[in-house]
């Protein structure tokens, strides 16, 4: 089965414009996402789909720069740019990223391919329940799937959302939730406002000499410094 990872990336962000493009160790967010979803061991191929508005010639722009592929789509309507993006790359399976999570780490994402492949699953992801920080989400799902959901699909939310309608409907699709050894739900390490920017600059920082490092080093550097935790810990998640 060919497995591509769909990096979901706008620059329109209601409390953070632009944020996919912001420097971040002297690399764009985005460049930062791709290349750790670089390392997963369970694709084949890795595309970014942003939409055709306008403001999003940046980041198309920037995928050029990295020499990674690039798909434009729907604005709205988020589930049609994630099915056209599937057909033209010829994807069996595909493994969902949003690009407001520079600190995605392979061992995680990488597991959550390995049970849906395990258990032959239509859809697996790692927040039902979630048990890892938020910033480490995963989907995947077969583009069989993805195509029922594109056809029966009615409400916005299914549409802008991408998955809901899969993991409404349990009856219809075989589903499957990865579960980390602890509950670390409580940390938030995803890109959505100035404060989740300096906690995250924070963590970067704390490894400057090397690229690639895992979300249990992360861990460790926050059991180490609590204090950082608290940069973003009044930060109000948005409902998804």
């Amino acid at each position: 089965m060919r497995i591509v990872a769909i990096i979901q990336a706008r620059m329109g962000s209601t409390r953070l414009p632009g944020k996919v493009l912001i420097e971040l160790a002297g690399k764009t967010v985005l460049a930062r996402v791709i290349e750790r979803v670089s390392r997963f061991k369970s694709i084949q191929l890795i595309t970014v789909a942003t939409s055709i508005n306008k403001e999003n010639e940046a980041i198309a722009a920037e995928c050029e720069r990295l020499g990674i592929s690039c798909f434009r789509g729907s604005e709205n309507d988020v589930l049609d740019r994630y099915l056209q993006a599937a057909r033209k790359h010829g994807a069996g399976a595909i493994v969902r990223i949003t690009a407001d999570c520079p600190l995605i780490d392979p061992e995680v994402s990488d597991g959550v391919v390995k049970e849906f492949l395990q258990e032959r699953a239509d859809y697996a992801s790692n927040v039902f329940p979630r048990t890892y920080p938020r910033g480490l989400d995963t989907e995947v799902f077969t583009t069989r799937s993805l195509e029922r959901a594109w056809k029966n699909a009615t409400e916005d939310h299914q549409r802008e959302h991408v998955t809901p309608y899969l993991y409404e409907h349990p009856e219809t699709f075989r589903t499957v939730s990865a579960r980390a050894d602890a509950d670390y739900s409580l940390h938030r390490w995803t890109l959505d406002t100035q404060e989740d920017l300096e906690l995250i600059r924070n963590i970067y920082e704390r490894f400057a000499a090397r690229e690639h490092f895992s979300w249990r080093e992360v861990l460790e550097v926050l059991d180490r410094e609590p204090e950082l935790v608290g940069i973003n810990s009044r930060v109000a998640q948005q409902a998804v």
